[in-house]
Protein backbone atom coordinates (compact mmCIF):
# COMPACT_ATOMS: atom_id res chain seq x y z
CA UNK A 1 0.00 0.00 0.00
CA UNK A 2 1.00 3.60 -0.44
CA UNK A 3 1.51 5.29 2.89
CA UNK A 4 0.64 8.93 3.43
CA UNK A 5 3.20 9.16 6.24
CA UNK A 6 6.80 8.48 5.17
CA UNK A 7 8.61 5.95 7.29
CA UNK A 8 11.56 7.32 9.23
CA UNK A 9 13.63 4.30 8.22
CA UNK A 10 13.61 5.53 4.61
CA UNK A 11 14.30 9.12 5.52
CA UNK A 12 17.29 8.91 7.82
CA UNK A 13 19.84 11.63 7.36
CA UNK A 14 23.51 11.02 6.77
CA UNK A 15 25.64 11.69 9.86
CA UNK A 16 25.50 15.47 10.42
CA UNK A 17 28.43 17.70 9.67
CA UNK A 18 29.07 20.84 11.62
CA UNK A 19 26.88 23.75 10.67
CA UNK A 20 29.89 26.05 10.71
CA UNK A 21 31.11 24.32 7.57
CA UNK A 22 27.80 24.59 5.74
CA UNK A 23 28.04 28.18 4.47
CA UNK A 24 31.56 27.57 3.25
CA UNK A 25 30.46 24.50 1.37
CA UNK A 26 27.94 26.65 -0.45
CA UNK A 27 30.22 29.54 -1.30
CA UNK A 28 33.52 27.88 -2.13
CA UNK A 29 32.19 25.57 -4.83
CA UNK A 30 34.08 26.29 -8.07
CA UNK A 31 31.70 26.92 -10.91
CA UNK A 32 32.14 26.96 -14.65
CA UNK A 33 31.46 30.11 -16.69
CA UNK A 34 27.82 30.62 -17.60
CA UNK A 35 27.03 29.38 -21.13
CA UNK A 36 25.04 31.42 -23.59
CA UNK A 37 21.31 30.74 -23.94
CA UNK A 38 20.02 29.03 -27.10
CA UNK A 39 19.65 31.12 -30.22
CA UNK A 40 16.34 32.92 -30.30
CA UNK A 41 16.10 33.41 -26.53
CA UNK A 42 14.88 36.96 -25.83
CA UNK A 43 17.34 39.27 -24.04
CA UNK A 44 17.01 39.58 -20.25
CA UNK A 45 15.22 42.92 -20.48
CA UNK A 46 12.53 41.43 -22.69
CA UNK A 47 12.21 38.37 -20.47
CA UNK A 48 11.83 40.66 -17.47
CA UNK A 49 9.12 42.62 -19.29
CA UNK A 50 7.24 39.36 -19.88
CA UNK A 51 7.65 38.37 -16.24
CA UNK A 52 6.40 41.77 -15.04
CA UNK A 53 3.36 41.44 -17.28
CA UNK A 54 2.60 37.93 -16.02
CA UNK A 55 2.97 38.96 -12.39
CA UNK A 56 1.32 42.38 -12.69
CA UNK A 57 -1.80 41.32 -10.78
CA UNK A 58 0.24 39.77 -7.98
CA UNK A 59 2.41 42.89 -7.73
CA UNK A 60 -0.72 45.07 -7.65
CA UNK A 61 -2.18 43.16 -4.69
CA UNK A 62 1.19 43.16 -2.90
CA UNK A 63 1.49 46.94 -3.33
CA UNK A 64 -2.08 47.42 -2.12
CA UNK A 65 -1.27 45.41 1.02
CA UNK A 66 1.90 47.43 1.56
CA UNK A 67 0.08 50.74 1.29
CA UNK A 68 -3.26 49.86 2.91
CA UNK A 69 -2.28 47.46 5.66
CA UNK A 70 1.23 48.42 6.64
CA UNK A 71 2.43 44.85 7.49
CA UNK A 72 2.70 44.15 11.19
CA UNK A 73 -0.59 45.82 12.16
CA UNK A 74 -2.53 42.59 11.87
CA UNK A 75 -4.78 43.30 8.89
CA UNK A 76 -3.04 41.11 6.39
CA UNK A 77 -2.31 38.21 8.63
CA UNK A 78 -5.21 37.79 11.03
CA UNK A 79 -5.60 34.17 10.00
CA UNK A 80 -1.93 33.45 10.68
CA UNK A 81 0.94 32.39 8.40
CA UNK A 82 0.47 35.52 6.28
CA UNK A 83 -2.87 34.43 4.81
CA UNK A 84 -5.54 37.01 4.09
CA UNK A 85 -8.55 37.17 6.37
CA UNK A 86 -12.00 37.21 4.79
CA UNK A 87 -12.47 40.86 5.77
CA UNK A 88 -9.13 41.87 4.25
CA UNK A 89 -9.85 39.99 1.02
CA UNK A 90 -13.24 41.71 0.76
CA UNK A 91 -11.67 45.10 1.37
CA UNK A 92 -8.97 44.53 -1.25
CA UNK A 93 -11.52 43.27 -3.76
CA UNK A 94 -13.66 46.37 -3.31
CA UNK A 95 -10.74 48.78 -3.65
CA UNK A 96 -9.08 47.00 -6.58
CA UNK A 97 -12.21 46.06 -8.50
CA UNK A 98 -11.60 42.33 -8.14
CA UNK A 99 -13.40 39.39 -6.56
CA UNK A 100 -12.19 38.04 -3.20
CA UNK A 101 -11.17 34.84 -4.99
CA UNK A 102 -8.98 36.79 -7.41
CA UNK A 103 -7.40 38.68 -4.52
CA UNK A 104 -6.54 35.45 -2.70
CA UNK A 105 -5.12 33.92 -5.89
CA UNK A 106 -2.97 36.99 -6.59
CA UNK A 107 -1.83 37.08 -2.94
CA UNK A 108 -0.73 33.44 -3.11
CA UNK A 109 1.10 34.13 -6.36
CA UNK A 110 2.84 37.11 -4.74
CA UNK A 111 3.99 34.89 -1.88
CA UNK A 112 5.37 32.21 -4.21
CA UNK A 113 7.21 34.83 -6.29
CA UNK A 114 8.74 36.49 -3.22
CA UNK A 115 6.82 39.76 -3.63
CA UNK A 116 5.42 39.05 -0.17
CA UNK A 117 7.49 37.37 2.52
CA UNK A 118 5.96 35.55 5.48
CA UNK A 119 7.77 35.80 8.81
CA UNK A 120 6.10 33.67 11.44
CA UNK A 121 2.49 34.82 11.56
CA UNK A 122 3.04 38.11 9.75
CA UNK A 123 3.56 39.09 6.12
CA UNK A 124 5.51 42.01 4.75
CA UNK A 125 6.69 43.24 1.34
CA UNK A 126 9.56 41.27 -0.08
CA UNK A 127 12.73 42.85 -1.39
CA UNK A 128 11.65 41.98 -4.94
CA UNK A 129 8.61 44.22 -4.64
CA UNK A 130 10.88 47.14 -3.69
CA UNK A 131 13.12 46.42 -6.69
CA UNK A 132 10.33 45.48 -9.10
CA UNK A 133 10.49 48.49 -11.43
CA UNK A 134 14.25 48.92 -11.51
CA UNK A 135 15.89 45.50 -11.21
CA UNK A 136 15.31 43.02 -14.04
CA UNK A 137 17.28 40.29 -12.23
CA UNK A 138 14.98 40.58 -9.20
CA UNK A 139 11.95 40.21 -11.46
CA UNK A 140 13.38 37.15 -13.21
CA UNK A 141 14.34 35.55 -9.90
CA UNK A 142 10.80 36.09 -8.68
CA UNK A 143 9.35 34.47 -11.77
CA UNK A 144 11.72 31.50 -11.53
CA UNK A 145 10.67 31.05 -7.88
CA UNK A 146 7.06 30.89 -9.08
CA UNK A 147 8.04 28.49 -11.85
CA UNK A 148 9.76 26.22 -9.33
CA UNK A 149 6.56 26.15 -7.27
CA UNK A 150 4.21 25.42 -10.18
CA UNK A 151 2.69 22.42 -8.41
CA UNK A 152 1.51 24.71 -5.59
CA UNK A 153 0.03 27.32 -7.90
CA UNK A 154 -2.89 25.23 -9.17
CA UNK A 155 -5.04 22.80 -7.11
CA UNK A 156 -4.22 19.18 -7.81
CA UNK A 157 -7.00 16.70 -8.69
CA UNK A 158 -8.89 15.75 -5.54
CA UNK A 159 -9.59 12.20 -6.74
CA UNK A 160 -5.93 11.22 -7.21
CA UNK A 161 -3.66 9.60 -4.66
CA UNK A 162 -0.93 11.93 -3.28
CA UNK A 163 1.66 9.29 -4.27
CA UNK A 164 0.58 9.50 -7.92
CA UNK A 165 0.68 13.29 -7.81
CA UNK A 166 4.20 13.18 -6.33
CA UNK A 167 5.33 10.81 -9.09
CA UNK A 168 4.07 13.15 -11.78
CA UNK A 169 5.76 16.14 -10.13
CA UNK A 170 9.02 14.15 -10.01
CA UNK A 171 8.67 13.18 -13.67
CA UNK A 172 7.76 16.60 -15.07
CA UNK A 173 11.34 17.96 -15.33
CA UNK A 174 12.01 15.36 -18.03
CA UNK A 175 8.82 16.35 -19.82
CA UNK A 176 9.79 20.02 -19.63
CA UNK A 177 13.28 19.24 -20.88
CA UNK A 178 11.78 17.47 -23.89
CA UNK A 179 9.55 20.48 -24.57
CA UNK A 180 12.53 22.81 -24.35
CA UNK A 181 14.68 20.73 -26.68
CA UNK A 182 11.80 20.42 -29.15
CA UNK A 183 11.65 24.23 -29.45
CA UNK A 184 8.05 24.16 -30.64
CA UNK A 185 4.61 22.62 -30.16
CA UNK A 186 4.55 18.99 -28.99
CA UNK A 187 1.42 16.78 -29.07
CA UNK A 188 0.06 16.10 -25.59
CA UNK A 189 -0.19 12.41 -26.48
CA UNK A 190 3.56 12.34 -27.01
CA UNK A 191 4.10 14.03 -23.66
CA UNK A 192 1.79 11.49 -22.02
CA UNK A 193 3.88 8.63 -23.44
CA UNK A 194 7.03 10.24 -22.05
CA UNK A 195 5.38 10.83 -18.67
CA UNK A 196 4.21 7.22 -18.43
CA UNK A 197 7.71 5.97 -19.28
CA UNK A 198 9.29 8.20 -16.65
CA UNK A 199 6.76 7.24 -13.94
CA UNK A 200 7.33 3.56 -14.71
CA UNK A 201 11.09 4.16 -14.36
CA UNK A 202 10.56 5.84 -10.98
CA UNK A 203 8.48 2.93 -9.72
CA UNK A 204 10.99 0.40 -11.03
CA UNK A 205 13.89 2.28 -9.40
CA UNK A 206 12.07 2.02 -6.05
CA UNK A 207 11.51 -1.70 -6.64
CA UNK A 208 7.89 -1.20 -5.61
CA UNK A 209 6.46 -3.16 -8.53
CA UNK A 210 7.86 -5.58 -11.12
CA UNK A 211 8.70 -4.16 -14.51
CA UNK A 212 5.67 -5.70 -16.25
CA UNK A 213 3.29 -3.09 -17.73
CA UNK A 214 0.04 -5.02 -17.16
CA UNK A 215 1.09 -5.99 -13.63
CA UNK A 216 1.99 -2.36 -12.99
CA UNK A 217 -1.55 -1.33 -13.94
CA UNK A 218 -3.10 -4.08 -11.83
CA UNK A 219 -1.05 -3.18 -8.73
CA UNK A 220 -1.71 0.53 -9.14
CA UNK A 221 -5.43 -0.08 -9.56
CA UNK A 222 -5.43 -2.13 -6.35
CA UNK A 223 -3.60 0.61 -4.44
CA UNK A 224 -5.89 3.41 -5.60
CA UNK A 225 -9.07 1.37 -5.40
CA UNK A 226 -9.84 2.27 -9.01
CA UNK A 227 -9.36 0.71 -12.40
CA UNK A 228 -8.44 4.11 -13.88
CA UNK A 229 -4.64 4.11 -13.96
CA UNK A 230 -4.24 6.68 -16.75
CA UNK A 231 -1.90 9.53 -16.04
CA UNK A 232 -3.73 11.74 -18.53
CA UNK A 233 -5.71 13.67 -15.85
CA UNK A 234 -2.53 14.36 -13.90
CA UNK A 235 -0.67 15.45 -17.03
CA UNK A 236 -3.57 17.75 -17.81
CA UNK A 237 -3.32 19.18 -14.28
CA UNK A 238 0.45 19.65 -14.59
CA UNK A 239 0.20 21.39 -17.96
CA UNK A 240 -2.56 23.71 -16.73
CA UNK A 241 -0.57 24.47 -13.56
CA UNK A 242 2.48 25.35 -15.65
CA UNK A 243 0.29 27.41 -17.94
CA UNK A 244 -1.13 29.27 -14.93
CA UNK A 245 2.36 30.51 -14.03
CA UNK A 246 3.12 31.46 -17.63
CA UNK A 247 5.58 28.66 -18.43
CA UNK A 248 3.69 27.16 -21.37
CA UNK A 249 0.56 27.33 -23.48
CA UNK A 250 -1.88 24.52 -24.25
CA UNK A 251 -4.32 24.24 -27.12
CA UNK A 252 -5.45 21.98 -29.98
CA UNK A 253 -3.92 18.96 -28.24
CA UNK A 254 -0.45 20.52 -28.13
CA UNK A 255 1.78 22.17 -25.56
CA UNK A 256 4.41 24.83 -26.21
CA UNK A 257 6.83 26.47 -23.81
CA UNK A 258 6.60 30.25 -23.65
CA UNK A 259 9.85 32.20 -24.10
CA UNK A 260 10.00 32.59 -20.31
CA UNK A 261 9.34 28.88 -19.77
CA UNK A 262 11.95 27.84 -22.34
CA UNK A 263 14.51 30.15 -20.77
CA UNK A 264 13.74 28.91 -17.25
CA UNK A 265 14.07 25.26 -18.25
CA UNK A 266 17.35 26.03 -19.97
CA UNK A 267 18.53 27.80 -16.80
CA UNK A 268 17.74 24.67 -14.81
CA UNK A 269 19.41 22.39 -17.32
CA UNK A 270 22.57 24.46 -17.55
CA UNK A 271 22.74 25.37 -13.84
CA UNK A 272 23.63 28.94 -14.66
CA UNK A 273 25.70 30.67 -12.04
CA UNK A 274 26.11 34.41 -11.75
CA UNK A 275 29.14 35.44 -13.79
CA UNK A 276 31.82 36.53 -11.38
CA UNK A 277 33.65 39.78 -11.82
CA UNK A 278 37.36 39.56 -12.55
CA UNK A 279 39.43 39.55 -9.35
CA UNK A 280 41.48 42.44 -10.73
CA UNK A 281 38.41 44.67 -10.62
CA UNK A 282 37.15 43.76 -7.16
CA UNK A 283 39.23 46.21 -5.13
CA UNK A 284 37.41 49.24 -6.49
CA UNK A 285 33.95 47.62 -6.35
CA UNK A 286 31.21 48.08 -3.76
CA UNK A 287 31.06 45.39 -1.07
CA UNK A 288 28.29 43.33 -2.66
CA UNK A 289 29.90 43.39 -6.11
CA UNK A 290 33.26 42.51 -4.57
CA UNK A 291 31.78 39.56 -2.71
CA UNK A 292 29.97 38.33 -5.80
CA UNK A 293 33.20 38.63 -7.75
CA UNK A 294 34.98 36.47 -5.18
CA UNK A 295 32.28 33.79 -5.09
CA UNK A 296 34.06 31.48 -7.55
CA UNK A 297 37.51 31.83 -5.99
CA UNK A 298 39.11 29.26 -3.75
CA UNK A 299 39.24 30.19 -0.04
CA UNK A 300 42.83 31.38 -0.02
CA UNK A 301 42.40 33.48 -3.16
CA UNK A 302 39.17 34.95 -1.81
CA UNK A 303 40.83 35.90 1.49
CA UNK A 304 43.63 37.64 -0.41
CA UNK A 305 41.03 39.58 -2.35
CA UNK A 306 39.21 40.55 0.87
CA UNK A 307 42.49 41.83 2.35
CA UNK A 308 43.20 43.94 -0.74
CA UNK A 309 39.67 45.37 -0.71
CA UNK A 310 39.88 46.17 3.02
CA UNK A 311 43.28 47.82 2.64
CA UNK A 312 41.82 50.30 0.15
CA UNK A 313 39.27 51.82 2.58
CA UNK A 314 38.82 52.75 6.28
CA UNK A 315 38.04 49.72 8.43
CA UNK A 316 34.91 51.21 9.98
CA UNK A 317 33.40 52.10 6.62
CA UNK A 318 34.36 48.69 5.20
CA UNK A 319 32.70 46.82 8.08
CA UNK A 320 29.53 48.89 7.72
CA UNK A 321 29.44 48.22 4.00
CA UNK A 322 29.93 44.47 4.49
CA UNK A 323 27.13 44.30 7.07
CA UNK A 324 24.81 46.26 4.77
CA UNK A 325 25.54 43.72 2.03
CA UNK A 326 24.82 40.90 4.48
CA UNK A 327 21.36 42.35 5.17
CA UNK A 328 20.34 41.80 1.55
CA UNK A 329 18.17 39.00 0.22
CA UNK A 330 21.01 36.93 -1.23
CA UNK A 331 22.12 34.34 1.33
CA UNK A 332 25.31 33.67 -0.65
CA UNK A 333 26.38 37.28 -0.17
CA UNK A 334 25.47 37.04 3.54
CA UNK A 335 27.79 34.08 4.06
CA UNK A 336 30.61 35.69 2.07
CA UNK A 337 30.25 38.97 3.98
CA UNK A 338 30.97 37.20 7.25
CA UNK A 339 33.91 35.39 5.66
CA UNK A 340 35.30 38.82 4.77
CA UNK A 341 34.60 40.02 8.33
CA UNK A 342 36.71 37.12 9.61
CA UNK A 343 39.60 38.69 7.72
CA UNK A 344 38.88 42.02 9.43
CA UNK A 345 39.16 40.37 12.83
CA UNK A 346 39.02 42.28 16.14
CA UNK A 347 38.14 45.74 14.72
CA UNK A 348 34.83 44.30 13.49
CA UNK A 349 33.78 42.86 16.87
CA UNK A 350 31.64 45.79 18.14
CA UNK A 351 29.70 46.01 14.90
CA UNK A 352 29.21 42.25 14.63
CA UNK A 353 28.03 42.10 18.24
CA UNK A 354 25.61 44.93 17.54
CA UNK A 355 23.86 43.01 14.73
CA UNK A 356 23.52 39.78 16.71
CA UNK A 357 19.89 40.71 17.51
CA UNK A 358 18.93 40.95 13.83
CA UNK A 359 17.27 37.64 12.98
CA UNK A 360 18.80 37.09 9.50
CA UNK A 361 22.30 37.94 10.73
CA UNK A 362 22.17 36.41 14.22
CA UNK A 363 23.45 32.88 13.44
CA UNK A 364 26.32 34.26 11.37
CA UNK A 365 27.19 36.83 14.01
CA UNK A 366 27.15 34.27 16.84
CA UNK A 367 29.43 31.93 14.90
CA UNK A 368 31.78 34.83 14.09
CA UNK A 369 31.92 35.89 17.73
CA UNK A 370 32.50 32.33 18.93
CA UNK A 371 35.39 31.87 16.53
CA UNK A 372 36.76 35.29 17.44
CA UNK A 373 36.73 34.20 21.10
CA UNK A 374 38.83 31.16 20.24
CA UNK A 375 36.28 28.43 19.54
CA UNK A 376 37.21 25.77 17.00
CA UNK A 377 35.33 26.60 13.77
CA UNK A 378 34.23 22.96 13.56
CA UNK A 379 32.69 23.19 17.04
CA UNK A 380 31.43 26.78 17.03
CA UNK A 381 27.93 25.72 15.97
CA UNK A 382 27.33 24.70 19.58
CA UNK A 383 26.64 28.35 20.45
CA UNK A 384 23.48 28.29 18.33
CA UNK A 385 20.10 27.29 19.62
CA UNK A 386 18.23 24.62 17.69
CA UNK A 387 16.05 27.32 16.10
CA UNK A 388 19.05 29.44 15.10
CA UNK A 389 20.80 26.41 13.61
CA UNK A 390 17.69 25.56 11.61
CA UNK A 391 17.38 29.14 10.36
CA UNK A 392 21.02 29.00 9.22
CA UNK A 393 20.39 25.66 7.51
CA UNK A 394 17.52 27.15 5.50
CA UNK A 395 19.51 30.30 4.70
CA UNK A 396 22.45 28.26 3.46
CA UNK A 397 20.11 26.04 1.46
CA UNK A 398 18.73 29.20 -0.17
CA UNK A 399 22.27 30.16 -1.21
CA UNK A 400 22.84 26.70 -2.67
CA UNK A 401 19.47 26.71 -4.45
CA UNK A 402 20.20 30.12 -6.00
CA UNK A 403 23.83 29.64 -6.94
CA UNK A 404 24.83 25.98 -6.60
CA UNK A 405 23.92 22.75 -8.30
CA UNK A 406 21.35 20.13 -7.37
CA UNK A 407 23.82 17.55 -5.92
CA UNK A 408 25.22 20.19 -3.57
CA UNK A 409 21.71 20.98 -2.33
CA UNK A 410 21.08 17.28 -1.69
CA UNK A 411 24.37 16.97 0.21
CA UNK A 412 23.41 20.00 2.28
CA UNK A 413 21.03 17.68 4.17
CA UNK A 414 24.10 16.32 5.93
CA UNK A 415 24.67 19.61 7.75
CA UNK A 416 21.28 19.59 9.49
CA UNK A 417 21.29 19.03 13.24
CA UNK A 418 18.05 17.03 13.16
CA UNK A 419 18.46 13.23 13.13
CA UNK A 420 15.69 12.55 10.58
CA UNK A 421 14.10 14.34 7.65
CA UNK A 422 10.64 14.44 9.30
CA UNK A 423 12.18 16.16 12.33
CA UNK A 424 14.03 18.58 10.06
CA UNK A 425 10.87 19.42 8.12
CA UNK A 426 8.89 20.02 11.33
CA UNK A 427 11.48 22.48 12.60
CA UNK A 428 12.01 24.14 9.24
CA UNK A 429 8.27 24.83 9.04
CA UNK A 430 8.32 26.30 12.55
CA UNK A 431 11.34 28.57 12.13
CA UNK A 432 9.59 30.94 9.71
CA UNK A 433 12.40 31.66 7.24
CA UNK A 434 11.01 33.72 4.32
CA UNK A 435 12.62 31.39 1.76
CA UNK A 436 11.28 28.18 3.28
CA UNK A 437 8.85 27.32 0.49
CA UNK A 438 11.37 27.98 -2.28
CA UNK A 439 14.06 25.96 -0.50
CA UNK A 440 11.77 22.97 0.06
CA UNK A 441 10.49 23.07 -3.52
CA UNK A 442 14.07 23.14 -4.84
CA UNK A 443 15.13 20.30 -2.54
CA UNK A 444 12.14 18.18 -3.56
CA UNK A 445 12.98 18.75 -7.23
CA UNK A 446 16.65 17.88 -6.69
CA UNK A 447 16.48 14.83 -4.43
CA UNK A 448 16.65 11.43 -6.17
CA UNK A 449 14.65 9.58 -3.46
CA UNK A 450 10.97 9.84 -4.46
CA UNK A 451 9.75 9.12 -0.93
CA UNK A 452 11.89 11.88 0.54
CA UNK A 453 11.02 14.26 -2.29
CA UNK A 454 7.34 13.58 -1.65
CA UNK A 455 7.71 14.39 2.07
CA UNK A 456 9.58 17.59 1.32
CA UNK A 457 7.03 18.65 -1.28
CA UNK A 458 4.20 18.05 1.21
CA UNK A 459 6.03 20.22 3.74
CA UNK A 460 6.39 22.99 1.14
CA UNK A 461 2.67 22.81 0.45
CA UNK A 462 1.87 23.01 4.18
CA UNK A 463 4.09 26.07 4.61
CA UNK A 464 2.53 27.69 1.55
CA UNK A 465 -1.04 27.10 2.70
CA UNK A 466 -0.39 27.69 6.38
CA UNK A 467 -1.43 24.11 7.20
CA UNK A 468 0.07 21.69 9.68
Amino acid sequence: MTSRNPRDSRLRLVRPRTLAAAPRAAVTQRRRPAPRPPEGTPPPAELARMARAGLADAARVARWADAALRPGRGGSNSEGKGTLSAATAERAAAELGLTPGQVRHDWDTARLAGLVEVHGDSARPGWRLRAWNRDDSAVLRGWVALFDAWSLAHPEPADREPAAVAEVVSAMPQVLSFLQLSAGPVPVEQLLDLLEQRVTELRTERCEIPFVPQLVADVTATETGSGDTSLAPLLDWALHALASVGALTCGDGQATLTPLGSWAVWVKLEQICVAAQSPAGNIEAAAEDMLRGCAQLRPNAARAEYRAWLAARPVGAAVTELLDAARGEDALIRGLAFEALRVVGAPAEPDVRAVADETPLRPYALLWLAEHDGADPEEAHGVLTREEATWLWVDTAAAVADHGEAPLLVRHLESAVQPTVPALLDEVRAVGHPRTVQVLVALAAAHPDPALAKAVRRAAFQVHTGGS
